[in-house]
C-alpha cells in the first residue's frame, strides 16, 4: 500500500479544531493528512476574540500562524479538497475527493464545523458575523453599550436576552411575530427595560455588512448596532449517515470526554460536536481529541 496514501489518521476539516489535532499528532510523530475545503462557518467574521493571547485576530490570521507552525512536523500533510465520500475500508477509512483521489487512514477525525443555515430575510446573510452576531461572549464588546436587538422568541429568545441584557441598556427583542413569552418571562423583560417588538423584520439594511437599522413589514425603521440570532445548522454533506455515527438531540456529532463517536476509530471535534461556538473550545477539542486519537493508536501497536 502506498505511503502516499496510507496515513495513520485523516482530518477532514483544516480550520482550528482540525489543525490543533494535527499538532498533537504531529508531535506524536504520526502520519497524518489534514483535507480542507477552505469554506469555514467565519470566514466573514472581521476579528476573533476571547482567544487567550490572540484576542482580537483575524479568523485568517490564526490560521495562518497554526499552517506555519505545523511546518516542522513532516509528517502531516495539509490539502486543499473537498471529501464526497468515506466509507470503511477494513481495518482502515477510506476517504474520496471531489478531484478523484483516494486516501486510506486507520483512524479518521471529523473537524468540519457546521453550515449554517440563513432565514430569507434580505440583507441578514450579508450580516452574518459581521454585525448579525450568534455569541456575546466572541463579539458582544465591541458593540457594548449600544443599541442592540436580539432575534428570537420564547424560551430560546428568552435565554438570550437575557444573556445580553448586560452589555447594553438599550436592547429590543424582534420576535418577528407574536410573542411566545410566559407572562412571567414578558414580565422579566419589561422589569429589566427590555422592548419586545413583535412586528415581523422585512429586511436589515446594512452597509458592506455592518448594519444600519432594521426595516419592519409597517416600514418603521429601528437603528441598531448589532443583532443577536442564532439559526439553524446542517452538518456539511452527510458524513455521519455514511458512518453511522450517532447525532444528539441538538443534531450534533455524538462524542465522550474524548472526542470519540460512537463508531469505533471515529473521533470528531469542534463545532460539529457542540452548541460552545468559540475558537478557544475548538482548540481546545483538537487537542484532546488528537490525544486520545494517538492513544488509541498506541493501544492497537502495543
Amino acid at each position: 500500500m502506498s505511503s502516499d496514501t496510507l496515513f495513520d489518521a485523516l482530518v477532514v476539516g483544516g480550520s482550528v479544531a482540525g489543525l490543533s489535532a494535527a499538532l498533537m499528532l504531529g508531535r506524536s510523530r504520526r502520519r497524518v493528512l489534514v483535507l480542507d475545503a477552505g469554506s469555514p462557518a467565519n470566514r466573514q467574521t472581521p476579528h476573533s476574540h476571547s482567544f487567550f493571547t490572540r484576542d482580537g485576530a483575524t479568523p485568517q490570521q490564526l490560521l495562518s500562524i497554526a499552517r506555519e507552525q505545523l511546518l516542522p512536523y513532516t509528517t502531516v500533510q495539509l490539502r486543499t479538497a473537498t471529501v464526497t465520500h468515506i466509507t470503511p475500508d477494513g481495518h482502515y477509512f477510506s476517504l474520496s475527493t471531489e478531484d478523484g483521489q483516494t486516501f486510506r487512514g486507520r483512524k479518521l477525525l471529523l473537524a468540519t464545523g457546521i453550515r449554517d443555515e440563513m432565514p430569507a430575510l434580505p440583507g441578514f446573510a450579508d450580516c452574518w458575523g459581521i454585525s448579525v452576531l450568534h455569541c456575546p461572549y466572541c463579539h458582544g464588546y465591541e458593540v457594548h453599550s449600544q443599541p442592540l436587538g436580539v432575534l428570537g422568541n420564547g424560551d430560546m429568545g428568552f435565554h438570550f436576552a437575557r444573556m445580553i441584557q448586560h452589555w447594553s441598556a438599550d436592547l429590543r427583542v424582534f420576535t418577528n411575530g407574536p410573542s411566545t413569552f410566559t407572562a412571567e418571562q414578558t414580565q422579566q423583560l419589561q422589569a429589566h427595560s427590555v422592548r419586545i417588538i413583535e412586528t415581523p423584520l422585512a429586511a436589515l439594511e446594512h452597509e458592506a455588512g455592518q448594519l444600519r437599522y432594521l426595516r419592519l413589514t409597517s416600514d418603521e425603521q429601528v437603528p441598531l448596532t448589532a443583532l443577536f440570532a442564532h439559526v439553524p445548522f446542517s452538518l456539511p454533506l452527510d458524513f455521519h449517515a455514511q458512518l453511522g455515527c450517532e447525532l444528539t438531540e441538538n443534531g450534533h456529532l455524538r462524542t465522550n470526554e474524548m472526542g470519540a463517536t460512537t463508531v469505533p476509530g471515529v473521533f470528531a471535534a469542534g463545532d460539529l460536536t457542540t452548541p460552545m461556538r468559540q475558537i478557544s473550545v475548538a482548540s481546545a477539542q483538537g487537542g484532546m481529541t488528537g490525544g486520545a486519537l494517538d492513544r488509541e493508536l498506541i493501544a492497537a501497536d502495543f
